[in-house]
């Protein structure tokens, strides 16, 4: 008889592991790097198996829709504003974003990193972006949808993120930039100093997965971007025995041997 974890996952049945993804993420149980990475896997796992791994660290149940979240332009909302007026201001680390934000940043400097940030507000975080003379710099994760719009007046506005692949329920980051010479961009991992994640128990539960199904030892690369290998990995994609991960703890030295006599 065959194993049920082996049998093969429907496009239902995926789409239903992401929501409940996006839940968690309302509920503060997983920071947008998570969700995202998590997605990611949610969306390549191709046994019940793989994609119970995606969820089996999150309270048990069915998912419920998570809340809609408010679109674009709607007036009256309240907004967390981050300003930097001839001066800086930084948000990085664990922090955690309810509302939608505002950066504007005047002869100044504006940096937000949303990698380690709790997004409550269902999987999409709504950011308005001024910058006169200054810059803004929004950091993600890659494998998130990003939606740039808006003006720039002898300035400049870019996105430097590996998105999703197209038809995937990824977690979205919208921007609305007003640039008046100055800069406004949103840049991924691959852009941006890479941050150190900690290993987590699905992770190494989907790699034993993943090496039983290819018939090869692990570990393999899953996370956001797997699509397009991170640079920060190309070395140990390329050559995973030279490369261990994790790194394994340094050995200590042996002692000396006895002289002979």
């Amino acid at each position: 008889m065959n194993d049920p974890g082996d049998m093969r996952v429907s496009d239902a049945e995926r789409e239903a592991a992401v929501e409940w993804l996006r839940v968690a993420s309302v509920e503060g149980r997983l920071t947008l790097g998570e969700l995202t990475e998590r997605t990611e896997a949610a969306y390549t796992a191709r046994t019940q198996a793989e994609l119970a791994v995606v969820t089996s660290d999150l309270p048990g149940g069915h998912p419920v829709p998570a809340p809609a979240y408010p679109p674009a332009g709607r007036s009256g909302q309240a907004r967390r504003w981050f300003v930097a007026v001839m001066g800086s201001s930084k948000r990085r680390g664990s922090w955690k974003i309810d509302k939608p934000l505002g950066a504007v940043a005047v002869m100044g400097d504006v940096v937000l990193d949303l990698r380690q940030a709790e997004v409550r507000t269902g999987g999409v975080v709504d950011i308005m972006a001024t910058a006169v003379m200054g810059d803004v710099k929004i950091i993600v994760p890659d494998g998130v949808d990003v939606e740039l719009d808006g003006i720039a007046v002898m300035g400049d506005k870019k996105v430097q993120v590996i998105e999703a692949p197209p038809g995937t329920n990824a977690p979205l980051v919208r921007v609305r930039a007003y640039v008046l010479m100055g800069d406004v961009k949103v840049v991924g991992d691959a852009k941006a100093k890479p941050l150190k994640k900690a290993w987590a128990a699905w992770r190494e539960q989907w790699n034993e997965l993943r090496g039983e199904l290819i018939g090869e030892p692990g570990p393999y690369q899953v996370g956001p971007g797997s699509h397009q290998t991170h640079p920060s990995h190309q070395e140990w994609s390329r050559h995973p025995q030279a490369h261990p991960w994790p790194p394994a703890p340094p050995q200590p030295p042996h002692p000396p041997r006895p002289p002979r006599h």
